[in-house]
């Protein structure tokens, strides 16, 4: 799996996003080797920053962390386990049929994508929540109580990586530090994100759409208004709901309802949904907790970086 880089520094040493420049040369310099960067925001590859000069040894070695199932949702799986897993579900998972032992493979049993039902006789196996990311069926509330944990704990990780380096004053210190800021980086950026849904009625359809913002809800509904009367006679909007500090939802929303997708000539948020598909959609998002923040969670939006401060 390919992994980008997503955030450079500028002048000021503060992380900046490539949502939040444009294309081409920047001022913008590489958070590990301080070289200048150029954005690559083109339509096939995913959005990031490449050098100019060679690439430094941390994003070469794809060592930069991400957040865990944020923009990749294969669970680490290999790809024939894939394969395998998305298999299981068409003919098993999605008809709630149990799964015979001679179909598992150590790997997915490893990844903790399927779990042994001690119920039935002799135990079979069904699908754990984690398993029902990679093909989309896991419900947004599941889902949140599945990944917050992973968000948190891979941060503690990365914290008690710098503190060991630290401690040690080991020559990565340096990198150990960057990868904790660019972590906590991609965790106030979904966290500082409210997620919205709307519903888009023009003159030929009714659509949908889904999508997050720093920004008042209403702000973002008069951009999309613009864009889309590029496209069509007339356009109402109305925002159905949102959600605060649910950025981490809008990419498995997408994955989730993938095969609803109804893009825009370049605009690719869009959903068009007949009435009983829009109801299961509108009760599943419905479903999702008001996000609770832990304090980790609030420092982190606070900017509240002392770690990283008394590191500096």
């Amino acid at each position: 799996m390919t992994m980008w880089l997503k955030y450079g520094v500028n002048e000021d040493g503060i992380l900046i996003c490539i949502e939040d420049v444009n294309r081409g040369k920047t001022s913008l310099k590489c958070p590990y080797c301080n070289s200048s960067l150029t954005a690559k925001k083109g339509k096939v590859k995913e959005h990031h920053f490449a050098h100019n000069d060679q690439t430094c040894r941390p994003i070469a070695n794809r060592e930069f962390p991400t957040l865990p199932l944020y923009d990749n949702f294969n669970v680490q799986l290999s790809g024939k386990d894939l394969a395998q897993l998305k298999l299981l579900w068409q003919e098993y998972g999605a008809k709630n049929y149990p799964i015979s032992s001679y179909l598992v493979t150590s790997g997915l049993l490893k990844a903790g994508v399927l779990r042994k039902n001690v119920y039935l006789t002799p135990p079979e196996y069904e699908f754990s929540d984690l398993g029902k990311v990679p093909v989309g069926a896991l419900e947004f509330r599941q889902f949140n109580d599945v990944q917050s944990p992973l968000l948190l704990k891979k941060l503690l990780k990365l914290e008690l990586a710098f503190k060991h380096a630290k401690h040690k004053n080991a020559p990565d210190l340096a990198y150990r530090l960057t990868d904790l800021k660019l972590y906590r980086a991609q965790l106030q950026r979904i966290l500082s994100c409210k997620l919205y849904f709307l519903e888009v009625e023009t003159n030929i359809a009714t659509l949908h759409k889904i999508g997050v913002t720093q920004r008042p809800v209403i702000k973002r509904v008069a951009e999309v208004e613009i864009d889309l009367l590029a496209h069509y006679q007339t356009v109402a909007i109305r925002v159905l709901a949102s959600w605060e500090h649910r950025g981490n939802v809008e990419l498995y929303f997408k994955h989730r309802y993938r095969d609803f997708n109804h893009p825009i000539g370049s605009l690719t948020e869009y959903y068009k949904f007949n009435a009983d598909d829009l109801k299961i959609v509108l009760c599943d998002l419905q479903q999702m907790q008001p996000k609770i923040l832990s304090q980790d969670e609030i420092n982190i939006l606070e900017e509240n970086s002392s770690l990283i401060q008394v590191a500096v």
